[in-house]
């Protein structure tokens, strides 16, 4: 008696760096002169689109920049130490998802998948480059969504 497992809502199908880059422009310098650790400061987007028109199968891209500088008294101008760009991907397919449940699905659950992945190369990109590692505090995905759907930011999956 065979029993055909019901095909999940979501599946993750390959996840993936599409870009990755790591750029410290002051090297070798930078190493030498740096005093304290340096002032980190994030940006993270997330995009979705549909990869085959008609098909239920997405791309889901975290794209994470931290710029790193230095940190200095009030008046004085900080130097860049490093830069740090990571595109990290997956490919999503969606089975049999009401159609107000894909954004959500996109843009909440999908990225909240990729996430810890994203997260720990950014760290060792950023460690294997002489530097502190760059540790992510847990990204709160339903509110990123919230404030880009409130700006009409959001609906291009």
């Amino acid at each position: 008696m065979s029993e055909t497992q019901p095909t999940p809502p979501l599946v993750v199908n390959i996840q993936y760096v599409k870009d990755l880059s790591f750029e410290v422009p002051g090297a070798p310098g930078i190493y030498t002169q740096l005093r304290s650790p340096p002032r980190v400061d994030i940006n993270l987007d997330v995009q979705a689109r549909r990869i085959q028109e008609g098909q239920d199968v997405f791309e889901v891209v975290l794209a994470i920049r931290a710029e790193a500088n230095e940190a200095v008294e009030a008046g004085q101008e900080s130097a860049r130490v490093f830069v740090a760009e990571l595109a990290y991907g997956g490919v999503f397919t969606l089975t049999n998802v009401p159609e107000e449940s894909v954004e959500p699905i996109l843009l909440v659950e999908c990225p909240r998948l990729l996430f810890p992945f994203a997260r720990n190369i950014l760290s060792e990109t950023t460690r294997e480059g002489g530097f502190p590692p760059v540790l992510l505090q847990p990204i709160d995905f339903v509110a990123l969504w919230q404030s880009r759907r409130a700006q009409g930011v959001v609906g291009n999956a």
